[in-house]
């Protein structure tokens, strides 16, 4: 029988104290759905638990990285719906980001708790707005503008005012910031000041900006992602009666990322619970890292002022990281300043010890990032999947050195952040193929001759692509193979979690994922910046870039602003469960004065300087890598653009050896001639091709025709072992000769 509402559950005979308590992260793919509301219980810890039966009044759960805030939250909902306490239509959880909601969908559906909408707020108010559009003001709703940069470009146009790349994207945001706190264009200049807010341009100019893009929506009959929100508040303030409908539709709301609503957010869901206390939220103020969006830790802050009467419960017990990664985060926040800090929690690993955390100091940027490529191509030897190793850099600029030196070193990667894999076209088409097989497939010989689920998937899918083995080079051709291969694995992970399953089966399980926005892995390793890490996990997170000016961020200059970068530095250690890496260069080019110092938010946390390559280990247990320049590269000096003649800093132009806007003079002809030798050079040795060479490393040759392997071996890209290894065949085609008859082997080891 279920316990009453509010009242904990009498435990099952596997308790949390004998080992019956589940990882944040579920353990099987497919987990069979619990046979009671009871059973929905079973694996939590007391805190855990206490959130899932706390079913009456307002809920305020502070919870830590790793804690499993995800988990209590869903069986909370799905305690309530399988006890018969919650009505699943009457139940609305809210979230940020379409993964987090994706995931929700899926844990509940999981748990036997389908009807529940897990939505983000956008979303949650897209649809209520549709459906009461004709009902409040008549007629169609007006057509939504997803990228609103080009009506800001026009607008600043209006106002004579040009703005470049970077300018766009900062007034832009701008704009939005202003929405979400809800300050009109005229009253932005004051409140820029009042928030201690740096403008991108003069106040009074993105005011006027600001005037004009509304201006231009209103000519034009659109609305933005902002007026969403704004307009389902306007409606649901000004049409009683319809906030009545709502209301009575919904009754109970979940808030996941609670330290993360804007005022504009927190007005609307305040409009949705009325004069109701139903309301369960969940944060943790230590990850506040999106308050340039407008977002802001005091309604989580001030929750307990607002309901006197609230259940608090905190979630302490960190699942995800071990000891000496959750004491990194715990002394990290230590120094910490401010209102959030005095609220930080104190995380207690579950988890066994590992190893301790790295800081290593690097010479300069391109050392730092084909070191770091080369620790994870040890973590896979050792068996590290790719899919369990991020890379994770304070800004996106940063991402494309890493992606050179993983490319180099013939190692998959990902960028986070890509289109959403169900929407994906060969997703798509592959999916349709599924489904036509699953209906089809008696009288299809295509299927003939396979034997089980597996083999039927892989069946179809060669048709759309799929081979056994990965096709060479990058680009489109290799993201169709990941994706296609990503639902091979999904196949082969539901045939043995459910050995009895067909097509049929297989297909269902898609369309359910897909409508709940819950993806497989993709292999590959991960490269995103922190704010895209936010609520993700890897086995092994490797920080880089940790210098003063990147983190703390140069413009950061308030005491806040600086905190806000601690907390981003917080959560990027509190992605990874095992290994933890942290690193930094003292330049940025090979060569360059070596005036950098490693970010201020390690003091403390590291050891003093150390000599040589030695390794020492600090009173935390910490151990520290240091002068790894490398032996085998010799100290260069500046790099000069062999056009203009200007200082080369940027990664892709140290490539060509020449800036990006320079006039290229490269032989056409040879180009392609060493694009055709590296396609066949890739299919000896079976790698892709970059792991040949680059794209822009093969510009590069073509553009600099090396005479000779003293010539060639400057070319960046171009390293001992590639020079050995391909050399003879590069210099020969550039020299117009017959080609070297083969690849030579190289001992790879040495």
């Amino acid at each position: 029988m279920a316990a009453p509402c509010g009242q904990a559950a009498q435990p099952s005979r596997r308790t949390w104290q004998h080992g019956g308590v589940t990882a944040a992260t579920p353990s099987s793919l497919f987990p069979d759905v619990p046979g009671s509301a009871d059973a929905v219980l079973d694996g939590l810890d007391p805190e855990q638990r206490a959130v899932a039966t706390a079913l009456h009044g307002p809920v305020c759960v502070l919870a830590g990285a790793g804690t499993g805030k995800t988990r209590a939250i869903t069986h909370r909902i799905a305690y309530g719906v399988r006890a018969g306490i919650l009505q699943p239509g009457s139940v609305l959880a809210v979230t940020f980001t379409n993964r987090a909601a994706g995931e929700m969908r899926g844990r509940l559906r999981q748990l036997g708790a389908t009807g529940v909408q897990a939505r983000t707020f956008h979303s949650a108010a897209l649809r209520q707005l549709q459906y009461f559009w004709p009902k409040a003001v008549g007629g169609a709703l007006p057509r939504l503008v997803e990228r609103k940069a080009q009506l800001v470009a026009e607008a600043a146009a209006r106002c004579r005012i040009r703005l470049d790349r970077g300018e766009l994207r900062d007034v832009t945001s701008e704009i939005e910031w202003c929405k979400v706190t809800q300050t009109v264009a005229e009253d932005y200049p004051a409140a820029v000041v009042k928030a201690g807010r740096d403008a991108p341009r003069d106040p009074a100019e993105i005011s006027r900006i600001y005037t004009h893009y509304e201006q231009l929506k209103q000519e034009r009959g659109v609305i933005d992602f902002e007026d969403v929100l704004l307009l389902t508040v306007a409606i649901l303030q000004d049409r009683y009666d319809i906030a009545e409908q709502v209301r009575s539709q919904y009754q109970h709301f979940v808030v996941d990322e609670y330290q993360d609503v804007s005022p504009l957010q927190q007005r609307l869901l305040d409009l949705w619970l009325g004069e109701r206390d139903s309301l369960c939220v969940v944060g943790d103020a230590s990850q506040t890292i999106y308050s340039f969006t407008g977002a802001t830790p005091d309604h989580l802050l001030n929750f307990r002022t607002r309901h006197p009467h609230a259940t608090v419960v905190k979630l302490i017990r960190d699942y995800r990281s071990t000891p000496q990664v959750v004491h990194l985060a715990n002394g990290l926040l230590a120094s910490a300043k401010g209102r959030a800090a005095e609220h930080r929690l104190e995380l207690v690993s579950q988890r066994e010890a590992g190893p301790e955390p790295v800081y290593t100091e690097y010479g300069d940027e391109p050392v730092e990032a084909e070191r770091t490529a080369r620790k994870i191509r040890g973590l896979l030897d050792e068996g590290v999947p790719a899919s369990e190793i991020a890379i994770l850099f304070r800004t996106n600029g940063q991402s494309e050195l890493y992606e050179q030196a993983l490319a180099d070193a013939a190692i998959p990667y990902q960028l986070r952040g890509a289109e959403r894999f169900f929407e994906r076209q060969e997703v798509r088409e592959a999916g349709a193929a599924l489904r036509g097989a699953a209906r089809f497939g008696g009288n299809d010989t295509l299927l003939d001759h396979t034997v089980d689920l597996p083999s039927q998937v892989r069946a179809v899918l060669s048709t759309k692509g799929w081979t056994t083995q990965a096709p060479a080079g990058s680009g489109a051709v290799r993201d169709r193979w990941e994706s296609l291969a990503a639902l091979v694995r999904l196949a082969e992970d539901f045939a043995a979690a459910k050995p009895e399953s067909t097509l049929a089966d297989l297909v269902a399980e898609l369309d359910e994922r897909a409508a709940a926005q819950h993806a497989p892995t993709v292999q590959g390793v991960t490269l995103a910046s922190l704010h895209a890490a936010k609520g993700l996990e890897w086995d092994a997170v490797f920080l880089v870039g940790l210098t003063e000016g990147m983190l703390p961020i140069a413009y950061a200059t308030t005491d806040e602003q600086v905190e806000e970068e601690r907390r981003l530095l917080y959560v990027g250690v509190t992605r990874a469960r095992r290994h933890l890496s942290l690193s930094w260069a003292l330049s940025r080019s090979p060569g360059g004065r070596a005036n950098r110092r490693p970010s201020r938010f390690l003091d403390g946390l590291r050891t003093g300087s150390g000599g040589g390559a030695r390794r020492l280990t600090s009173a935390g247990g910490s151990s520290v890598e240091r002068g790894v320049r490398g032996p085998a590269r010799k100290p260069r000096g500046p790099v000069h653009c062999r056009v203009c003649g200007r200082t080369l800093t940027d990664a892709g132009e140290l490539k060509l050896m020449r800036c990006e806007d320079c006039p290229s003079d490269m032989d056409e002809g040879l180009y392609e001639r060493l694009r055709e030798w590296r396609a066949e050079a890739a299919g000896a040795i079976g790698q892709p091709a970059y792991c040949v060479f680059t794209d822009k490393t093969l510009i590069a040759i073509a553009e600099n025709v090396p005479d000779d392997a003293h010539g060639l071996a400057r070319i960046p890209g171009v390293g001992r072992r590639k020079l050995e290894r391909f050399g003879a065949d590069v210099l020969a085609i550039c020299a117009g000769e017959e080609r070297a008859t083969g690849v030579v082997d190289v001992d790879e080891s040495g």
